[in-house]
């Protein structure tokens, strides 16, 4: 049974992420890690979603009913829960949250006790202790090894603490009124919070979460909300999270999204620069733009491509002996700093280079050209093996016949296919576009 997708488990609330799957989903889990016991202790989080006071609980249910001690925390952004299960000396953590999806979506990620996210394999293992009846039935506790749960409310200190830390002591945002926009999400108090201590002027939307206005027209994936207000209060720059906050979309001073290959560019050159880029070059996905290789390059700097998900980009980070990657749709790793995309972070990160820049957003995160570049999602009935579909390879034939970079590939989440075209042609892309949905929509839809 397959339950992981690119990052976790995830699906409808109820539904695929039941209470019952939760709680056989962390008996499952506990079983694993029992393997591996330190502590005895599991850490769980959450984002704002009223579903998560379900899945928690089933959760806790599950981890005690096979002996592990929980640590519960309450709504806190994914990297504050990678950081504080190593912090804290946990033998794992354990995230509640859909990330960027609607309310009445959530999931559950799961990170070892170094704070890294679960690779493919691990991710296996724990999908057959949960498929295996009679593993889960012998491993239940009795009398006195069945676990106990306390919930912490003031471990965000030592999230913040971490986080300033990263930001440069000589450096300070005094004199820089800044938006950001929580998505009415896990970052709703930790984003604000850091923004205001390092001197800046800060102007927050999305901090008022209900249950089901997480990421509901504002965010990461609404960032025209943001933009407005950056315009209306003439800050000097605008920062997006999303639902649990370990995605950052940044809106310069004129209301523009910076592109997130752009802001990425940027960051690296300025680590070359600083002295403290390790590999002589970056990590980005197959998504990313030529132009970053070619402004890269410029700077005698590689790009290396993982597959889509930041854990991805950080597994190839290690093997490469690189600090600094990430994705273009905003999961930015800084891992001198973080083990996983961490949106705030990533924040500190650019406001600082635009201090050090001395020169406006618009100026600072818009370093070279991108080739024109197109993405279309559709909504399909079935995720058939690309091998098996006929007329395929024959359509890739055509499009690198005519120069085009392609990449199609299934969401992880949902039943959707993504279809990415870029090339230097944007009436041509557009032309192609129209013949790949037509033929993706005949086979698939």
């Amino acid at each position: 049974m397959e339950l992981f997708g690119t990052d976790g488990v995830r699906g409808k609330a109820g539904k695929k992420v039941s209470a019952v799957n939760a709680m056989r989903l962390a008996m499952a889990t506990g079983i694993y890690f029992k393997q591996f016991v330190r502590t005895n202790k599991i850490l769980v989080g959450k984002d704002t979603r009223r579903s998560g006071y379900m899945i928690e609980n089933a959760i806790v249910s599950g981890l005690t009913a096979v002996g592990f001690d929980v640590i519960q925390i309450g709504p806190m952004p994914t990297p504050a829960i990678a950081f504080l299960t190593a912090n804290m000396r946990c033998d794992a953590g354990i995230m509640i949250s859909a990330s960027h999806n609607p309310y009445y979506d959530n999931g559950i990620k799961f990170f070892d006790w170094h704070g890294n996210k679960l690779n493919r394999e691990k991710e296996k293992e724990i999908e057959a202790i949960y498929a295996d009846d009679a593993r889960i039935e012998a491993a239940q506790a009795t009398a006195k090894e069945i676990g106990k749960s306390k919930r912490i409310d003031d471990v965000v200190g030592r999230y913040i603490v971490h986080i300033k830390n990263s930001f440069p002591s000589s450096t300070s945002l005094w004199g820089k009124r800044v938006v950001i926009d929580c998505a009415n999400g896990a970052g709703y108090i930790v984003g604000p919070t850091v923004l205001q201590e390092l001197g800046a002027d800060v102007v927050v939307l999305g901090d008022k979460p209900n249950g089901f206005n997480i990421n509901e027209g504002c965010g990461a994936m609404h960032p025209e909300y943001l933009a407005q207000a950056v315009i209306e209060y003439r800050a000097d720059v605008g920062i997006a999270l999303d639902g649990d906050a370990d995605r950052l979309v940044m809106v310069d001073e004129k209301g523009e999204v910076v592109d997130g290959d752009k802001l990425m560019g940027v960051l690296a050159v300025h680590l070359k620069n600083q002295g403290t880029l390790k590999g002589e070059g970056m990590v980005a996905t197959v998504m990313s733009n030529q132009g970053l290789d070619e402004y890269l390059a410029s700077e005698g700097l590689a790009l290396h491509r993982s597959s889509v998900g930041d854990k991805n980009v950080v597994e190839m980070m290690k093997e490469n002996g690189i600090n600094f990657g990430g994705e273009q749709s905003g999961h930015i790793i800084f891992s001198d700093y973080a083990k996983t995309g961490d949106g705030i972070s990533s924040a500190l990160q650019a406001l600082a280079y635009l201090v050090d820049s001395n020169q406006k957003a618009s100026e600072a995160f818009d370093p070279y050209e991108s080739y024109p570049q197109l993405l279309v999602n559709l909504l399909i009935q079935e995720k058939r093996d690309f091998d098996t579909i006929e007329g395929l390879s024959v359509l890739k034939e055509k499009i690198e016949g005519l120069g085009i970079r392609h990449l199609f590939r299934y969401s992880g989440t949902e039943n959707k296919i993504r279809l990415l075209l870029e090339g230097k042609n944007e009436g041509q892309l557009e032309e192609i576009m129209e013949e790949c949905e037509t033929f993706f929509k005949s086979a698939l839809v």
